[in-house]
């Protein structure tokens, strides 16, 4: 797909075991802020669950996440939940492979402090490296806070 559409990113495999994006970032030498994880976010009413995208270290800020949303909550569900909906392996969720798929997808506003970031590939094992305006006009995300901030 990003062949196809000439959007420029970089490949990086490793051991297809389930690795957290820290452990990512540590393995290609890069700072782990830059290593964004997908978290599956589900709604309290109807509508398609939402992908947040928040770096390596950070914890979504599921207030803020509703906010935006319109939403009075959202929910995290289980590693196994998060599976069944999007029909990939935690550790290899990825809006690239979730495109055209139904799911609205917010990525942390630091992304763009980045010239690149670093992502899942779709599978375990496979980080791409690609420009978050890039990624975001893709997956028509948005950008806005929503990485939890120490009181």
């Amino acid at each position: 797909m990003l062949d196809s559409k000439k959007i420029k990113y970089t490949a990086f495999e490793f051991p297809p075991e389930k690795l957290s994006a820290v452990e990512v970032a540590a393995l290609i030498q890069v700072p782990a802020e830059q290593v964004y994880k997908t978290i599956v976010i589900t709604r309290e009413g109807k509508g398609k669950p939402v992908l947040a995208l928040v770096p390596g270290p950070g914890e979504v800020d599921l207030k803020s996440l509703a906010n935006l949303l319109g939403e009075k909550k959202v929910h995290l569900p289980t590693e196994r939940e998060a599976e069944q909906i999007t029909r990939l392996q935690a550790g290899g969720i990825s809006p690239l492979a979730l495109v055209n798929r139904g799911f609205q997808v917010v990525i942390d506003f630091s992304a763009q402090t980045f010239d690149r970031i670093y992502i899942s590939g779709g599978q375990r094992g496979l980080d791409i490296r690609i420009s978050p305006h890039d990624l975001a006009t893709l997956t028509r995300a948005e950008f806005a806070d929503i990485i939890k901030t120490s009181a």
